[in-house]
């Protein structure tokens, strides 16, 4: 028979244990935040690999309901048929396309530069904007030389050569490993995705694996559930940037707009982006649009409503509602606060990050709605 002593001495016991065990929670949670902050740019990389295989496995699985071939001689075919399409756009056209890049790139500097005097006139302070790059023209460049006296035949300094030469290599070194980070995290999303996609099997083993036994059949049902939603929202996703990019391509092309063809692939690819995207987007297709006039300006403006209404009012109601379901308040607010936090990579993986969420959410709030066991047998 326990004592009042022994009682005490076991509340105290089960009251340090308690403590340690919180502490330890505690350590380890901000250990892995640490862990996420400073690896968050490999991370995002490595997730945008696991949605290139998901929507890959959605698409092998689609074309698995027409043919009955194996997973890995479908996965060859949707493979075979995306680099074709990719091939076929760039040989067809890869001239227009970068000319057309060119020309979108000169009329927004252009734009942006007319946009900023214009509110210098009306009084509005843009001192914060930095166009000085943009501003920079020849005949400023020739105003000190005129006003320098120094003869056009001598030879610069042998400083002056060295300084030069410096910024041009640093300036030449930025460039070259911009572009090698760039096409480097581009094979590693295609290579991630490729393996993901030609084994996918392997891969849920492998993270049911590292759940515990006992909680392994829930682990289970919501490693399911989130393929399933990413599966059906990137499909989903895919239909509507190509509706997008369709539609605006052929309405700036009817209104007269220089570019139109490289504007409607960028609204198409923002549109994987919610809200900011969209937002993104029509700024680039109103600013492009000025240099052939108000007219032009205000119906590319009108075309953008009716793109951004037909995304919102008609594809996501019919073909994402069904897939994901999320308050626009909420997704853009998720969006602004991973956008802050981790840059662009947070603003563009917003939506299926948030995705995952909802659905271990609503899995666990569902297990806590259910009733007991024995008032459902009563």
């Amino acid at each position: 028979m326990t004592g009042p002593a022994d009682d005490r001495l076991q509340a105290r016991n089960d009251l340090a244990w308690a403590i340690s065990v919180g502490g330890i929670g505690v350590v380890l949670f901000a250990a892995l935040l640490l862990f996420t902050w400073t690896f968050a740019a490999t991370l995002f990389l490595i997730f945008a690999g696991m949605l290139l295989g998901v929507a890959l496995t959605a698409m092998t699985n689609l074309l698995g309901r027409v043919v009955g071939l194996a997973h890995s001689l479908r996965l060859a075919i949707v493979c075979l048929v995306l680099a074709g399409m990719l091939s076929g756009i760039v040989f067809l056209g890869g001239a227009t396309i970068a000319q057309q890049a060119t020309v979108l790139s000169n009329t927004i500097k252009s734009q942006l530069v007319n946009v900023k005097a214009f509110l210098e006139r009306n009084g509005v302070d843009t001192s914060f904007f930095d166009f000085s790059s943009l501003t920079a023209t020849p005949s400023d460049s020739s105003a000190p030389a005129a006003s320098s006296p120094t003869p056009s035949h001598s030879l610069p300094s042998a400083g002056a050569l060295a300084s030069s030469g410096g910024a041009i290599f640093s300036q030449s070194l930025k460039l070259i490993l911009g572009t090698v980070s760039a096409v480097g995290n581009f094979f590693i999303v295609l290579f991630l995705g490729l393996a993901f996609a030609a084994q996918p099997g392997v891969y849920r083993a492998g993270l049911l694996f590292m759940a515990p036994a006992k909680h392994r059949a829930r682990a289970t049902v919501i490693i399911d559930r989130i393929g399933y939603t990413l599966e059906r929202w990137l499909i989903a996703q895919i239909v509507t940037m190509a509706a997008v990019f369709f539609v605006t391509w052929l309405g700036l092309a009817v209104i007269g707009i220089q570019s139109s063809f490289i504007l409607g692939i960028q609204a198409g690819l923002l549109a994987f982006v919610p809200t900011v995207g969209a937002i993104l987007a029509g700024l680039i297709v109103v600013l492009a649009s000025l240099a052939s006039g108000w007219v032009a300006a205000l119906s590319a403006f009108i075309l953008f409503l009716g793109v951004h209404a037909m995304e919102s009012y008609v594809l996501t109601p019919i073909i994402q509602r069904q897939a994901l379901d999320i308050p626009p308040a909420t997704l853009f607010a998720f969006q602004i606060l991973l956008g802050v936090v981790f840059g662009i990579w947070g603003l563009a993986l917003a939506l299926p990050l948030m995705a995952i969420a909802k659905v271990m959410i609503d899995h666990f709030k569902a297990k806590d709605a259910a009733p007991p066991p024995e008032a459902t047998a009563a």
